[in-house]
């Protein structure tokens, strides 16, 4: 984020009326990252999941906005208390907020900035979900939202973003989330399927997409949004940084997805559409982190790497034994970890900040402080992640019954399918349809 590199100008800052445009823009991209992910995820389960994943993306929208106006803007981005949170009364409730009143050394309205955070902090938990897909009660995911923001993703924000986190002191580069967002979501997913255990049939039963070009449709649209989410981190459009930055996200997420579709034509021998729109994701979540401080040409080795990486990576939870159900470890974690250390490489310093990699004459040092950051927040969100789940599992139980989870989560907790074959309307071939359709969905559903 722009905050945590950008040294203030001498003068006061005025509104500029086209950074606060192009904020507002942004921000309405990255708000609909979340349907787009929720699509995205949405076509990769079996028909009986198709409703309650896109559910789990949806919800965040609600609670986490609500949550984020009463207090996680002021945790977030409030006066800095022992570098670990923040707190600022005004910001409750976003009460003492003038309309015209700028984000420091901005030009830019703090509403604009707030809401702009604020749809970060939705998306992060949505990422979650992924996960933990076919086995989780939705009343159960509803509350580990509301105690995973408050007390994992608020702080960590604020590590990262907010003047006085401990690594936004040290020199931490995270220009869009690869830590507070990516290995953040990715590191409580592995530590809450380690609570929840295994969806039943895992590694017997095929468990295929049912929907590829839900899928794709889902990737095309998060590729759209992600420059809202990158080059908007910036948050103005004054010195070319965040056009940088939307260059390099479009040549990573490329170099990404080609890198993932050779790995796989290699070892699978296919190109499949899975591939390419994983490996484009894969992609963009390695440059978020590192996108403002590398050059195209090392965007495009950086994307290469992460695309091939975490195309590797996928396997690992058949050969180790957990169940990710759509690979938000996979690609979210490794990626975020990626792109997060390959900035002590690529970082030319000459875009965001002065900070030069190893390949550019920096020596070790801004790798250090990107390992600190990374292993950090990994191990906070993991260790944080799996005791929220242990409770919640202990008290009101986190999983569906066994009998639920194999009929399908989406007439069990919303009493709804995702496609109803009912209406296909009069005569034969239309009773055929009908009487067809229970059968081909039980052998996606298989």
């Amino acid at each position: 984020m722009a905050a945590a590199i950008t040294t203030l100008a001498a003068d006061a800052p005025a509104l500029s009326a086209a950074n606060t445009g192009f904020m507002l823009i942004c921000s309405a991209l990255v708000m609909l990252m979340t349907p787009a992910l929720a699509f995205f995820y949405g076509g990769m389960v079996r028909v009986k999941s198709t409703l309650n994943m896109l559910m789990m993306s949806f919800i965040s929208l609600g609670i986490v906005t609500i949550l984020w106006v009463l207090y996680g803007f002021s945790i977030a981005f409030g006066t800095d208390s022992a570098s670990l949170f923040g707190w600022s009364s005004d910001y409750v409730g976003l009460s003492g907020i003038g309309i015209t009143e700028l984000w420091d050394g901005y030009t830019i309205p703090v509403y604009v900035f707030a809401v702009f955070q604020l749809m970060f902090a939705i998306i992060t938990p949505a990422l979650i979900s992924g996960a933990l897909a076919d086995r989780v009660k939705f009343s159960a995911w509803a509350l580990f939202i509301t105690l995973w923001v408050t007390l994992v993703y608020f702080p960590v924000a604020h590590w990262v973003w907010g003047t006085g986190g401990w690594l936004f002191e040290m020199g931490v580069i995270d220009f869009a989330g690869g830590t507070a967002v990516h290995i953040n979501a990715g590191a409580a997913a592995l530590g809450v399927i380690l609570v929840i255990g295994k969806r039943v049939g895992f590694k017997k039963d095929p468990m295929r997409p049912h929907s590829l070009p839900l899928v794709m449709l889902g990737a095309g649209l998060l590729w759209f949004g992600w420059f809202g989410f990158n080059a908007g981190s910036w948050l103005g459009n004054d010195d070319g940084v965040g056009a940088v930055m939307f260059v390099n996200t479009q040549v990573a997420t490329a170099a990404a997805m080609l890198a993932w579709l050779l790995y796989e034509k290699l070892r699978h021998g296919s190109f499949t559409t899975l591939g390419a729109a994983s490996g484009a994701v894969a992609g963009l979540v390695a440059i978020t982190p590192s996108g403002g401080s590398c050059s195209p040409l090392g965007a495009i080795a950086l994307g290469a790497v992460a695309g091939l990486l975490c195309a590797m990576a996928v396997g690992l939870k058949y050969k180790f034994g957990y169940d990710d159900s759509l690979d938000v470890v996979g690609v979210h974690l490794v990626g975020g970890v990626v792109g997060s250390l390959l900035v002590g490489f690529f970082a030319t310093g000459g875009v965001q900040s002065d900070a030069k990699g190893l390949f550019y004459g920096g020596g070790l040092d801004q790798l250090g402080k990107q390992a600190i950051g990374v292993f950090s927040v990994l191990a906070y969100s993991l260790i944080a992640s799996a005791i929220l789940a242990l409770i919640i599992d202990r008290t009101m139980g986190m999983r569906v019954a066994e009998d639920d989870e194999i009929s399908g989560i989406d007439q069990v907790e919303h009493a709804e399918t995702a496609y109803d074959f009912s209406g296909a309307g009069g005569g034969s071939s239309a009773r055929s349809t009908a009487v067809a359709a229970p059968t081909e969905n039980k052998k996606v559903d298989a």
